[in-house]
Formats: structure tokens, C-alpha cells, sequence
């Protein structure tokens, strides 16, 4: 029998970092080099900047959904699951597959890019009555919310049950926050045509931030042009405001108003994934420790990246800098690691991560935008052309290409034609249903679980 093995490299998370390392291993290893395997629970990548898009009807979600198996070198082994522990020492990753089954993946190097979970607080009824915007299942559903109020008020006779299902509450000053918001009024706005019944007037919008600022990382002037064009569409913006309590058909603000509602959408940052608290690691507010090369100190072989990393900014003159968790600063992350596990592989110097920010992009739906490419700052069409020209040129295949253009110009010229899928009418959608936060094991858990399978070191 043959028990010579080739070096196992795992990967976990399909987000932006863990597709552009397994890309580039795939294109730089050769098949009897090593063996790459990753771990996600879907076998595709998830363009999360375009999802407020999916979310108003923009865009079909099969359209972001970038499938992993086009590559054209794809040979890397797709374990169908969530990573829920690391045993650093013993070399073994515990992983829950999509069948809930529980297996232990031994490796000889890891790289980890399990991305982040929504940022939440102890905040009564918050998990239990909000929406999340994180995936692709929560954007289809909060359409099928969205549209469903709609269909609602216009059937009812009770006017107090009609204006709250006609207001919707989105928490988040952020990018994310605001493109839902921007979103999602343009496609009540749209819609609300169709509804001869419904008073336009009765339809609010409320974007609330604890921050002082809207996404203060546009600058002054750019964060201000966006708050006008949202209060100009009618969006009701509070800033130093944040949720107190949360219930099945009202949300209380901190600043005591209570606004009767079916609608919560909790879009207010996130947090690393819960499984880098089961490595028993030093972290920076959350994130892994590591160094500029994205190596984990004391731990040969172990690589961790993305928004679950604290990858210094060599960029910026700050010593105690660190990336943002972008999906610029991601995919370039990606391409490095994969390079410094190659060059260890091999025995060669690794390398460190240097990026600088090259601006941001915020697409308020329509003809809205505000851009800041390499520090210039445009708003209205032109900032709308670079948005969308930087999200088209970042999808990873032609067909996603095609398929997210097609969609644009479609919309642009045929509309939307405000249709309920009803595809989880069904089952919970909230925030408590799609975190599973619960399911990760603890470091003393990891350990029994893999010494009770009987896995050895290597």
C-alpha cells in the first residue's frame, strides 16, 4: 500500500479571503503537490456588497451566488458544513455538515476565513423579532416580508394595523445599513403604484445609527450628500439613536419613541466568527492575532485572514493599525496567504500584506451614489458608473458577469414586478435562525471531541 501523502492545506470559509487563496493555490500548486480542501456549508461565493440589491428585487439571487466548481483548475475538495472548533496542537478542524453529522478534518496547514456574524447586543426581543441581512436565504426573505406588508395593508380595514405595517425600521449607519434602507424604500416606493388602496404618505422609512455620523468613512461632505438624498426621498434619519427593545409589532428607540411596526432590519456591524474563540488564541477586539504575513504566532502552519483576522495595516502610519473587514482588503488577503502557504510548503519567505484602501463605494439605488475612488469625491451618475463598475469587475466569472448585467439593464428598462416567491413562507426567518452562534464547541469540547474519534497528531 502506498502511505506516502501529499501535505493536507484546509481552507475554511468561501467568503472573499478563502476563495481567492483556494484560487490561487489551485492555479499555483501542481495536483501532486499538495491537496486542498474547504470547508463552507453552500459550494458558492456570496457577493455580499450586492445583496441590498437581491433584497429590492435588483438582482436574482442566483445572480451573486458565484458558483466554486467553475474554475478552470477546480479540484479542491468541498466538505459541505461549518468549521465549529480547531485544535491547534492535534492538527484537526471539527466541522458539522450540512446533515448536522460531525467529522474531524486532520490538515497539516490551515488557513482560516470564517468571515464574521452579526454584531449583536443583549438587547430584549432583538434575536427573536429582527431580520438579518447577511445572507442570501435573508435577503430573498425580507423581500418577500417587505412586499407582504404591503399586501397586507392594502387588504386591511384598520388603519392603525395598516400604518404599522406601512413603516420599517433599519438599524445601521454603515454601508450595509444604509444601501438596505436606500434599497428597499425605492422598492416601496416603486411598488406602493400598484396599490390604489394604500396612502404613499403612510409608507416610512426609519434609518437609525447610534453613531454621530452616517458611514463616517466617506468623509464630511460625501456622508452628508447621502443623508440628503435619503431624507429627500423621505427617510427619516436618527443618529445617536439605537434600539431599547424590540417586539412582534413595535420597536422602542433609545430616546423613548416607540414606533409601531412589523419590520426590524438589524444591519449594525459585525463580529468575528465564533469559531476563533475555540483556538484558546490572544485576539484584537475579537479578531485572531496575527502578523503582517497573516501567520499565527507560535503555530507553524496556521494562517488566518479576512474579517476574523487582525491583519496589521502596513498601509497606514499608525503602528497598532488594522484592516478593516472589507471585501477589498479580503480578496487581496486571500491571494497573499495563498502565497505564503505556498512559500512554506517549499521551505521559502513569507511575505507580508500591504494594501492600500483604494476608496468606497455606496449605491443608493436608481441613479444615487456617492463614490470616493483613490480619494475623489462624486456623487449622483458618475459615482453610480464606478459603483457598479467596481461590484461587475470584482464578480469572479463571466457568467456572474452577464448574469448581474442582464439584471441591471432589465430593471432599468422593465422594472420590478413586486413578486412574492413565498419559498420560506413557512419557517422563522430572524436573526436567531440564521446565526446558529449556539452550534460552536468550546476548546475543552474540541479536544474531547477529537480524542474520543481517536485522531492523532498528523
Amino acid at each position: 500500500m502506498n502511505t506516502v501523502t501529499r501535505p493536507r492545506i484546509l481552507v475554511v470559509g468561501a467568503g472573499f479571503a478563502g476563495v481567492e487563496c483556494v484560487r490561487r493555490l489551485e492555479r499555483k500548486l501542481s495536483p501532486d503537490e499538495a491537496d486542498v480542501t474547504l470547508v463552507t456549508p453552500f459550494a458558492y461565493q456570496l457577493y455580499l456588497p450586492l445583496l441590498p440589491q437581491v433584497a429590492s428585487g435588483v438582482l436574482t439571487p442566483q445572480s451573486i451566488a458565484v458558483s466554486l466548481r467553475r474554475s478552470k483548475k477546480y479540484r479542491t475538495r468541498i466538505i459541505p458544513g461549518g468549521a465549529i472548533g480547531v485544535d491547534l496542537k492535534a492538527k484537526v478542524c471539527v466541522v458539522r455538515t450540512i446533515t448536522d453529522k460531525i467529522v474531524n478534518e486532520p490538515y497539516d496547514y490551515i488557513v482560516l476565513a470564517p468571515g464574521s456574524v452579526t454584531r449583536t447586543f443583549d438587547i430584549p426581543g432583538l434575536t427573536d423579532h429582527a431580520f438579518g441581512m447577511k445572507t442570501l436565504a435573508e435577503a430573498a426573505y425580507v423581500r418577500d416580508h417587505v412586499i407582504s406588508q404591503l399586501d397586507l395593508a392594502d387588504a386591511s380595514q384598520d388603519e392603525a394595523e395598516r400604518a404599522a405595517r406601512l413603516q420599517f425600521v433599519v438599524v445601521g449607519g454603515g454601508y450595509a445599513g444604509t444601501e438596505t434602507a436606500a434599497c428597499l424604500q425605492k422598492l416601496t416606493h416603486a411598488a406602493v403604484k400598484r396599490y390604489p388602496r394604500i396612502d404613499p404618505g403612510l409608507i416610512k422609512w426609519h434609518l437609525i445609527d447610534i453613531a454621530p455620523k452616517l458611514m463616517p468613512e466617506l468623509g464630511d461632505k460625501l456622508g452628508s450628500s447621502a443623508q440628503k438624498i435619503l431624507k429627500g426621498r423621505g427617510i427619516d434619519i436618527s443618529l445617536g439613536v439605537s434600539i431599547e427593545k424590540a417586539g412582534p409589532e413595535e420597536v422602542t428607540f433609545t430616546d423613548g419613541r416607540v414606533i409601531p411596526t412589523r419590520t426590524l432590519i438589524w444591519t449594525a456591524g459585525v463580529v468575528a466568527s465564533p469559531l476563533i474563540a475555540t483556538l484558546g488564541a490572544e485576539t484584537v477586539r475579537g479578531r485572531l492575532a496575527v502578523t503582517a504575513d497573516m501567520a499565527l504566532p507560535g503555530h507553524d502552519g496556521v494562517f488566518a485572514l479576512g474579517d476574523a483576522a487582525a491583519v496589521p495595516d502596513k498601509a497606514k502610519d499608525q503602528p497598532d493599525a488594522v484592516c478593516p473587514p472589507t471585501a477589498q482588503h479580503a480578496m487581496r488577503q486571500g491571494k497573499v496567504v495563498a502565497d505564503n502557504v505556498i512559500a512554506t510548503l517549499r521551505g521559502q519567505e513569507l511575505k507580508p500584506y500591504v494594501h492600500k484602501d483604494l476608496g468606497l463605494v455606496v449605491d443608493l439605488g436608481g441613479t444615487d451614489a456617492v463614490s470616493k475612488p483613490l480619494g475623489i469625491e462624486l456623487r449622483g451618475l458618475p459615482a453610480q458608473a464606478v459603483a457598479r463598475g467596481y461590484h461587475w469587475s470584482a464578480l469572479r466569472t463571466n457568467v456572474a458577469k452577464t448574469r448581474v448585467m442582464t439584471n441591471w439593464v432589465l430593471n432599468a428598462i422593465a422594472g420590478d414586478d413586486f413578486v412574492r416567491t413565498g419559498f420560506q413562507a413557512r419557517k422563522p426567518a430572524k436573526l436567531k435562525d440564521f446565526e446558529y452562534t449556539h452550534a460552536y464547541l468550546t476548546p475543552e469540547q474540541v479536544k474531547a471531541q477529537i480524542e474520543g474519534s481517536g485522531v492523532q497528531d498528523g
